[in-house]
């Protein structure tokens, strides 16, 4: 087994540092101590507790652990193992059909695909966001493209079905989506593999707290 070694950042250090002398300590005291604002340390606070260096309680705050152990698990983990099934519309349909399958489906996000030589290729992406903006226009949305209120590739973020799960849990951090499509490239084409979503990530850090008592 290959172990992969978990590079951090130099603010990351400085994290760890600070914790390890002054902890247990609060964001807001870490964030103070860098001269930086709370939401610009969540990003890395997120990733050091996912990766096992740190742990937070309630009212307590940060704390060390030293150890690795859920960043080289969610290391070994591959995104193909874990994805779920997409739920997707075509591009021809409109922003009423996307919203009728998010509430179908209980979904917040829906992916906008096109068949191209047989492939299921990734076009696009809606979240209720996107639809709510489109419904306060006061638009009738049987009538609106769903071209029109979609995010489209290439600014769509994406994990590749082989990379790792923790690749796919840093970009739902860093780029604060609750959901990531999985893709395959193909001629410069995205492939439909399937998505990864906080949800999915919330799970397997719950199977991996109860398989190692953490």
């Amino acid at each position: 087994m290959v172990v992969v070694k978990i590079e951090l950042t130099k603010r990351q250090e400085k994290i760890i540092d600070i914790v390890k002398s002054s902890g247990p300590i609060t964001g807001e005291n870490i964030a103070e101590r860098l001269s930086l604002s709370r939401a610009a340390l969540r990003p890395d606070l997120a990733i050091l507790t996912m990766s096992g260096f740190l742990d937070a309680r309630p009212r307590v705050g940060y704390f060390y652990l030293g150890k690795e152990m859920y960043g080289k698990k969610l290391r070994e983990m591959q995104v193909k193992d874990y994805k779920s099934i997409p739920i997707v519309v075509p591009d021809q349909a409109t922003a009423y059909d996307a919203m009728c399958m998010m509430f179908m489906e209980d979904v917040g996000t829906v992916l906008v695909v096109r068949d191209i030589n047989d492939i299921k290729t990734l076009v696009g992406i809606v979240t209720k966001k996107d639809l709510l903006k489109a419904a306060i226009g006061k638009q009738n949305m049987s009538n609106v493209p769903i071209s029109m209120v979609m995010t489209r590739s290439p600014h769509i973020i994406t994990v590749g079905n082989n990379e790792s799960l923790y690749i796919a849990a840093k970009k739902l951090v860093e780029y604060q989506v609750d959901c990531i499509p999985v893709i395959n490239l193909i001629d410069n084409q995205y492939e439909l593999m399937g998505y990864i979503s906080r949800d999915t990530i919330t799970r397997i850090f719950v199977e991996l707290a109860s398989i190692h008592s953490v």
